[in-house]
């Protein structure tokens, strides 16, 4: 693989196998354009777990009105979704991850209440390839409480799980059928919890979630694979650990460790397309850092700390996801409370210059996601039990609202697959 310069589409494109056209990339956002004229599916995660099942220290979760994963035929042509079913699963698979092939979907389903206390589970399903229809094929213990985030390390070969009530982070071995092995690896994070004042919280803020512990919130590997990388928000730590995909295994006290500012919170990042820039997104203090990269050390130099929220804003919000578009000219970012995607343009240089903001139409929005065409943007609205559907001005990088919205009890993560013609 190579360093330098990293091309997102380049590097997907080496991984890719069999006839899919699509390929998932950091935080399962869709990474790569296509002419396919196969169908365009669309797979949401989402909280499922009764009442009784939903963790007591879960602030921003209520209970789950989703039925497990939610499938969904787009329409290209005004980016509208159609149900196409579901996977019913109570135990809220919030995040979902597709392989580069196409052929496999996996799922952190974020509950401590399955087997033994205190552990939550990933599953793994085969998509039948001219449907879109999941089929169950193993479901293994996450190497920790409330599974939060899965991701699939460049050789396909593991995935990577942040257990967040767990304070971990674990590497699964997939075998050759797809299925998941017991964890090769279980870290937890050790050190010194933040403050519940985040530092740079708006003025009257009263974002007060994941400083009560350790909490992994996002574990993905770096471009070349080298590395794992994880924050963990109770800590407010960013940890780059060097990764043994022979044998996977990460290794913490042989990696680096960046620490944000005390109380805000890191819960999500994503690079530039050119794996040079890391954009870093702050829970409770409501913004983003941008770092600069080295992927030879697997370090982070900080460069920038700009805020998700209008000038004059005051009062709680709890950031979301991040975003770096495919063209690396924008970002967004999401703002619960606020309801809003802030836009960001993306300098020569890498640093952001804050362009606005768009009402998601919905309530806590928790991720989103643009589809295969870079055309459309898909907001998962929580607590509003709805995705929503925004038109992308490539140019100006402005979200329209296309009027389109689809009924899902509590969605949490979108990401997408073309399927064979």
């Amino acid at each position: 693989m190579k360093r330098q310069p990293w091309d997102r589409r380049t590097f997907l494109g080496a991984m890719s196998v069999g006839s899919a056209g699509v390929l998932l990339g950091a935080a399962g956002h869709s990474r790569a354009a296509s002419d396919s004229t196969g169908k365009l599916m669309a797979y949401v995660g989402t909280f499922s777990s009764p009442l009784q099942d939903v963790l007591p220290t879960q602030v921003d979760l209520p209970p789950g009105n989703g039925r497990g994963i939610h499938i969904f035929e787009v329409d290209r042509a005004n980016g509208a979704l159609h149900a196409a079913g579901t996977f019913d699963l109570g135990t809220s698979p919030s995040c979902v991850t597709i392989n580069a092939a196409g052929t496999r979907l996996y799922s952190a389903n974020e509950t401590d209440r399955v087997g033994e206390a205190g552990v939550g589970t990933v599953s793994s399903f085969a998509i039948d390839r001219s449907t879109g229809a999941l089929e169950l094929l193993n479901t293994v213990t996450s190497g920790g409480a409330g599974p939060t985030y899965v991701s699939l390390h460049p050789t396909g070969k593991h995935l990577l799980v942040a257990n967040y009530f767990g304070g971990s982070v674990a590497v699964l071995p997939i075998q050759a059928d797809g299925k998941l092995g017991e964890a090769s690896c279980v870290h937890e994070d050790e050190g010194e919890i933040g403050p519940t004042r985040a530092a740079h919280a708006p003025e009257g803020s009263y974002a007060i979630s994941g400083h009560d512990r350790t909490h992994a919130h996002q574990i993905e590997a770096s471009p070349d694979g080298a590395f794992a990388i994880h924050v963990d928000l109770g800590l407010d730590r960013v940890y780059i650990s060097p990764f043994d995909s022979e044998h996977g295994r990460i290794h913490p006290s042989d990696g680096s460790v960046t620490q944000l500012p005390p109380g805000d919170g890191p819960r999500h990042f994503d690079f530039h397309p050119n794996g040079r820039w890391f954009y870093s997104i702050q829970e409770e203090g409501s913004t983003v850092v941008v770092f600069d990269y080295d992927a030879r050390r697997g370090t982070l130099r900080e460069r920038q700390t700009i805020s998700t929220l209008p000038e004059g804003f005051t009062g709680s919000n709890f950031c979301s996801e991040i975003l770096v578009t495919d063209d690396g000219r924008f970002l967004y970012a999401g703002n619960r409370l606020h309801d809003s995607i802030g836009i960001f343009r993306i300098g020569d240089d890498g640093l952001l210059s804050y362009l606005g903001e768009e009402w998601t139409r919905g309530n806590y929005p928790r991720s989103f996601n643009i589809e295969p065409s870079g055309r459309f943007l898909y907001c998962c609205n929580q607590r509003a039990d709805h995705v929503t559907v925004f038109q992308v001005d490539n140019e100006s990088g402005a979200l329209a609202f296309t009027g389109h919205y689809a009924p899902v009890g509590n969605p949490s993560m979108i990401t997408f697959l073309e399927l064979d013609a």
